[in-house]
């Protein structure tokens, strides 16, 4: 049986749209997009080859992204990463596993951690056009009673907005 729901969120900060949030689900599958205000180019330039500053930029629930195997923004880089959601911590051991520049576009997929727990199988992708961003998690349940990934996508979106306000405000 196929389940069909949305949820918006809208937060707004100094009379300005902070961000939209959108998910749709159907199947296995959950949607994340918002809206970025720098270059599309240095966005997914920062997703594909510079993914470990998160810990710098964004401390409170990126805690370390160590490179276990190849080269960070090379499709076969793997990473481990210790991140918090939803207050608690966990880790993911994660490949890159399609990069297409032309798209700008990435699928990462979990291989272990935490969230394998919950899903069988756990993959997001990132895609970058000018003036948005969109997030696609694709899963499957371990567990009939695990939670449709929203706090995920949730996490991606609020990554995405530091991410940009990083790269309007600094030099990169």
């Amino acid at each position: 049986m196929s389940q069909t729901f949305e949820v918006i969120v809208e937060i707004k900060s100094s009379a300005d749209k902070f961000y939209d949030f959108f998910i749709n689900h159907m199947s296995d599958l959950v949607n994340a997009t918002t809206e970025i205000k720098s270059s599309a180019d240095k966005f997914y330039g920062f997703f594909r080859n510079n993914l470990s500053d998160l810990v710098n930029i964004f401390p409170a629930n990126f805690k370390s992204v160590q490179i276990l195997e190849g080269e960070e923004g090379s499709v076969g880089c793997v990473e481990l990463w210790n991140y918090v959601i939803v207050g608690i911590s966990v880790t993911a051991k994660v490949k890159f596993e399609a990069i297409n520049d032309g798209e700008r576009s990435i699928t990462y997929t979990v291989l272990d951690g935490d969230v394998l727990q919950l899903y069988k199988s756990f993959k997001a992708t990132i895609t970058v056009t000018d003036g948005s961003v969109k997030w696609f998690i694709e899963y499957e349940k371990a567990l009939e009673i695990a939670p449709i990934p929203e706090a995920y996508a949730a996490l991606a979106i609020a990554a995405s907005k530091v991410v940009d306000l990083y790269l309007l405000t600094s030099d990169n």
